[in-house]
């Protein structure tokens, strides 16, 4: 066996020999070797060789700069060209004994890689198609097209079928990643300067893994990539993998790539930095990985079971300084990741074609220039073709049936548009187009054993077959068309193995067993078939891999396509079958998907539920999706990133939901454009951080054409649509007009949080002030409105009969001049509105001014809130949002309007605003002339006693008709409560009082007490959160439950009470002339003895309805209420509890409560 110290030795000692023999021959070989001309590789550098001043630097200078191999050569044709002919036989000699009797020159590893490239390119250079003749190949570079690849690790768990996920998860990614790598940049250096060993390419199914693994052995075989860095590139296919029973070693691996069983292995593996090992489906080996580290093998020509060689190669125990390329769909990543030296990793993903890639291949692919545009321009304007086209294996199914359509003369248009609908049609075009009649008769015999082969092996999670596997499901003679025939070597003989031709092939005919009519091909035994119940059931929760299945299910349900599966495959599908499946579905849709709003709501939740609406996209069938969707009034998709095809599946399920009333999208995301590498507006990741920076929206997003599509259609009767924060922009705002022109139905529209600026506006404008709009609700605050857009909104004032409502919070550039426009809509006689929201604004007094003239000039004009709006000028964008002061004078500017006999306001908030008890005296005047004025809130102003004291003037007055009056956080003290007792014993309107976050205590309670006590008291709700009663305050807010004939709301959280306060409440609330509904006690101390005294109140209290308990009750406390939750005489219809400070078992018996008492509504706090 040659090895590296063996070859230096050989030339050493020619050396040595030169520099004994005679005096001036080293000298005269290191001359020569300045002008060596050695296979076009230039000569050693002088300067080098002058380093080399012994005979051992100049033996290693040889070896480093022409390796081993070629040193010698390089020696030999010096010494011959300096006439020491002995010297050059000496060391032919030499080279030819350390070689032993295999190993010659042009068997060595340098000579056998010309041979070993031939080879590779001979094998890799054509592919075959799926459909493919005897004899019809394919150049692999003429069909070849580049597809995007990404070096970002996903540690995400891949929840979804790569195949069903494809449109959302590789859009997004494309939107969100950095710039694409080609193959040539796997194996680059990261930003730290280390290059990885091994590079993991992850990739769902039929996206270009294998494809793009046989190009990287193509162009190195044709010295194109990787020349430098790889003396030999190995593939190894894992199917082939898994049938390998005997034991083998790497060497043996690396023999059977090559062309014969010379090859030089030994002298191959001494160089294993200069090997590349592609190990193409990583995902479909069926071996456990996890080996103990004592079972590894560092010895690459020891054999051992496969499993224990790959776990060698993966944890770098064997060629150690090799590298790998591994395939994989991402289903399979967590798996690799375990079996991997994780530090020598890299990761990559393919995430498929972008628009101009599946143009290009289009393009390749027809070869004929006219109808590659007709089929591109076709599948472009079809928005699911042109997704799907993401997927190499789909744009090849589509571009295959739209090439046998042309060329049979039929119209493009009559292709359908789902995924099943392709695989069906290209399923027949295998049928028609390769079959004789007696072959399409043996493949309509064996569809059936097909069909039940697929399902039991998608249930086994299985998609090689042996001939045993076959021949169990009928299949006597499997049918070529659908099923791929390898032969892999099995010892010295040959095994056929099996499989589909695609995975998605195989999930398509195991969900058209589902609905053929049933023969028995096999004892029920002998598979692992599961009913169709069980599919449903599965699919979302253990086995994501199973949603492909069911979206076929559902695409093979639509009548016509059933009926034309028994005209063209001459099957049978009895009616009786049909109608039993449709019940599943509908019960499945009725039962899981329309009580989510009974389930915690996170990401994979929502991408659960989207998924049924695929489903539903997929059969098509508009009564059918009617009633499965008529159960449904309000949908919630939130921090969704809706891709095309999901919008279009959106669209199709709200034109079909004739019942649906709401729908929230919150923080969704609409994506409207592929954001590549060769898109016209790239946003690679440093510009999109630069976008996030600056609270941009990156291009590409804001798309909801198909959404306003849905919305317009006839059958939509939409109410309520919520779009905050979606990140659309002014160009949305076109298509949202078109539904406001047209839509009967549609009453409130959200559109908070976007950047719409004031072109948004102005086009939203156009349809609000059509007489056809029904709009009555707005919400546009933080929508980048400035003093532009308000001429636009008064028009709006002006014409709409139907707004009522405008919210334009968080607008900081509103001037002066733009609250000026919008005052003189107001004040126009026609003006609608009701509620105008004006809050974190920047007005001046000259607003102030302007608004207390609408104020005393509004006939509709009822709610006005101001809240965090400041005196001073501020910047643009404040550094704080909630910071504004309003300011005595300018309440005293409004006051002016609201004392003003023609006010009509009902309801003013000024939470925030600076006030002080200035500013009170003016308020309390208005509030004994105001006759409208119903709901005040101060909430946030220091007011202290003394502004009470001066409103309490107002609140007294026999005029005053304020109903609901908030103090939240006003600096009042038990002082204060002198003042509001008297409030509390006169007031005929008051019934809400806010007086959270003050420091009453158990003083100010008490004073407050003996104005609730009194008979003419009509307060319903007292807000007392966080305002320091302890339990002797308890014990003064008893009688009040006992005796009062009003108070229906009592909320104490946040205050020490104790199990001896609630002791005393307990007293008041069992009372039969307690009056009280609603009782907060979160976070109040309460532990089991307070749980004690709750019990019976539960039991005996006929008007509680709710009680919050938020807090560390204990297992025992609950256990308590339990108790009291089960009596028939409870009346309690929702609890409020804590869920962290549950075990298990409590939780189990609430949910034994909730099974006795199904009006019982138990919220479980999650924290």
């Amino acid at each position: 066996m040659t090895t590296d110290k063996n070859l230096k030795e050989i030339l050493l000692d020619i050396l040595d020999n030169l520099s004994g023999e005679k005096e001036g021959d080293l000298e005269r070989f290191k001359f020569s070797l300045e002008n060596a001309d050695y296979e076009k590789k230039a000569p050693i550098p002088k300067g080098r060789l002058q380093e080399a001043d012994t005979r051992m630097k100049l033996v290693d200078l040889l070896c480093e700069y022409y390796k081993e191999h070629d040193a010698v050569n390089v020696a030999i044709s010096v010494l011959e060209k300096i006439n020491l002919r002995d010297s050059a036989a000496k060391l032919k000699e030499a080279r030819k004994k350390a070689l032993g009797p295999q190993q010659t020159p042009e068997t060595s590893a340098n000579a056998y890689r010309v041979k070993y490239r031939q080879h590779v390119r001979n094998k890799y250079t054509t592919i075959k198609d799926m459909n493919s003749r005897l004899g019809e190949n394919v150049k692999l570079n003429s069909r070849y097209t580049k597809l995007i690849i990404v070096n970002e690790h996903r540690h995400k768990k891949q929840r979804e079928h790569e195949i069903m996920a494809l449109g959302r998860r590789h859009a997004e990614i494309m939107a969100e990643c950095a710039s694409p790598i080609t193959i040539a940049n796997l194996f680059d250096s990261d930003k730290d300067g280390q290059s990885p060993q091994i590079v993991v390419l992850q990739g769902a199914a039929g996206i270009g893994k294998t494809l793009t693994a046989r190009k990287i052995m193509l162009d190195w075989a044709n010295e194109e990539l990787y020349q430098s860095r790889f003396d030999y590139v190995f593939y190894i296919n894992c199917r082939e993998i898994n049938l390998v029973c005997e034991q083998g070693s790497v060497e043996d691996l690396i023999l059977k790539n090559c062309p014969d069983q010379n090859a030089p292995t030994k002298e191959i593996l001494m160089t294993p930095e200069k090997l590349l090992f592609i190990i193409d489906g990583f995902d479909e080996l069926r071996f456990s990985f996890n080996q103990p580290t004592s079972n590894l093998c560092s010895d690459p020509c020891k054999k051992q079971p496969v499993e224990i060689i790959l776990s060698s190669l993966f944890r770098k125990e064997v060629l150690h300084k090799s590298y790998l390329i591994i395939t994989t769909r991402p289903t399979a990543l967590e798996k690799l990741g375990q079996s991997l030296k994780d530090e020598c990793c890299a990761y990559a993903e393919i995430l498929g074609f972008s628009e101009n890639e599946r143009q290009e291949y289009f393009y390749k692919f027809f070869g004929n220039e006219e109808q590659a545009r007709r089929a591109f321009n076709f599948v472009k304007d079809n928005e699911m073709l042109f997704t799907m086209c993401f997927v190499p294996i789909a744009c090849w199914i589509i571009c295959t049936v739209l090439k046998q359509q042309m060329e049979a003369g039929e119209d493009l248009a009559q292709t359908s548009d789902t995924i099943t609908g392709i695989y069906m049609l290209y399923l027949f075009s295998l049928l028609e187009g390769h079959s004789s009649n007696s072959e399409k008769q043996q493949v309509q015999d064996n569809l059936k054993g097909l069909c039940s082969l697929a399902a039991d092996g998608l249930w086994r999670q299985k998609i090689l077959f042996e001939e045993e596997d076959v021949k169990k499901h009928g299949l006597d003679k499997p049918d070529s068309l659908f099923l791929n025939e390898n032969m892999f070597q099995k010892g010295i003989v040959c095994e056929r193995v099996y499989s589909f031709i695609h995975l998605s092939f195989q999930e398509f005919f195991a969900a058209l067993f589902y609905v053929l009519e049933k023969e028995e091909t096999a004892k029920k035994s002998e598979t692992a078939i599961q009913p169709v119940e069980k599919l449903f059931e599965k699919c979302g929760k253990s086995r994501n891999d199973l949603m492909l299945t069911v979206r076929f299910l559902f695409g093979l349900l639509n009548k016509k396509r059933m009926e034309e599966m028994e005209k063209k495959l001459s099957c049978k599908i009895s009616p009786k079958i049909k109608n039993n499946l449709l019940t599943q579905v509908k019960e499945k849709l009725s039962l899981s998907f329309f009580k989510y709003d009974m389930l915690p709501f996170d990401e994979d939740t929502t991408i659960l539920y989207f998924e049924y609406f695929h489903c539903l996209y997929e059969i098509g069938e508009t009564e059918f999706v009617q009633s499965a969707m008529n159960h449904l009034t309000e949908l919630k998709l939130l921090h969704h990133t809706f891709t095309k095809m999901d919008q279009i599946v959106l669209q199709f399920c709200i034109k079909n939901s004739c019942k649906l009333e709401s729908v929230y999208l919150d923080t969704c995301t609409f994506l409207t454009e592929d954001l590549n590498e060769d898109s016209p507006r790239p946003c690679k990741r440093r510009q999109l951080w630069i976008y996030q920076r600056r609270n941009w929206d990156p291009p590409g997003y804001a798309g909801v054409r198909l959404l306003c599509e849905g919305l317009k259609h006839p059958n939509c009767k939409l109410q309520t649509l919520d779009l905050w924060k979606c990140r659309l922009t002014d160009a949305a705002c076109r298509d949202l007009a078109t539904v406001l022109r047209t839509s009967q139905s549609l009453t409130d529209l959200n559109l908070g949080g976007n950047k719409l600026g004031d072109a948004g506006v102005k086009l939203l404008c156009e349809g609000l002030k059509l007489p056809n709009c029904k709009l009555q609700r707005l919400l546009m605050w933080s929508c980048g409105v400035t003093d532009a857009a308000c001429g636009d909104l008064a028009a709006v004032f002006r014409t709409s009969q139907s707004l009522t409502e405008l919210d334009l919070g968080a607008h900081y550039s509103l001037g002066d001049a733009g609250v000026q426009l919008l005052c003189e809509g107001l004040k126009h006689p026609n003006c609608k509105l009701e509620r105008l929201k004006l809050w974190s604004c920047n007005l001046t007094d000259a607003s102030y001014r302007d608004l207390a003239s609408v104020l005393s000039t509004s006939q509709s004009l009822t709610e006005l809130n101001l809240s965090h709006n400041k005196l001073d000028s501020v910047s643009k964008v404040p550094q704080v949002l909630f910071d504004n002061k309003l300011g005595d004078a300018r309440v005293q500017l409004l006051c002016e309007g609201l004392k003003h006999p023609n006010c009509k306001l009902q309801k003013l908030e000024l939470w925030d605003c600076g006030l002080t008890d200035t500013g009170l005296r003016d308020l309390a005047t208005a509030l004994r002339t105001n006759q409208s004025l119903t709901v005040l809130n101060l909430g946030g102003n220091k007011l202290g006693d003394a502004g009470v004291r001066l409103l309490c003037d107002g609140l007294k007055h026999s005029n005053c008709k304020l109903q609901k009056l908030d103090l939240k956080g006003c600096g009042v003290t038990a002082t204060s409560c002198v003042d509001l007792a008297p409030v509390l014993r006169t007031s005929q309107s008051l019934t809400e009082l806010s007086l959270r976050g003050n420091n009453l205590g158990d003083a100010g309670v008490q004073l407050l007490c003996k104005g609730l006590k009194h008979p003419i008291c009509k307060l319903q709700t007292l807000d007392l959160r966080y305002c320091g009663v302890t339990a002797p305050g308890c014990g003064d807010l008893a009688p009040v439950l006992r005796t009062s004939q009003s108070l229906t709301e009592l909320k104490l959280r946040g205050n020490n009470l104790g199990d001896a306060g609630v002791r005393l409440l307990c007293k008041g609330v069992k009372h039969p002339n307690c009056k009280l509904q609603r009782l907060y006690l979160g976070y109040c101390g309460i532990t089991s003895p307070g749980c004690k005294d709750l019990a019976p109140v539960l039991r005996t209290s006929q008007r509680l309805t709710e009680l919050n308990l938020w807090g560390k009750l204990g297992d025992a406390g609950v256990r308590l209420l339990c108790k009291g939750l089960k009596h028939p005489n409870c009346k309690l219809q929702k609890l409020h509890l804590t869920k962290g400070y549950l075990s298990e078992e409590t939780q189990a018996e609430l949910d034994a409560v909730k099974d006795t008492k199904p009006d019982l509504v138990i919220e479980l706090l999650d924290w």
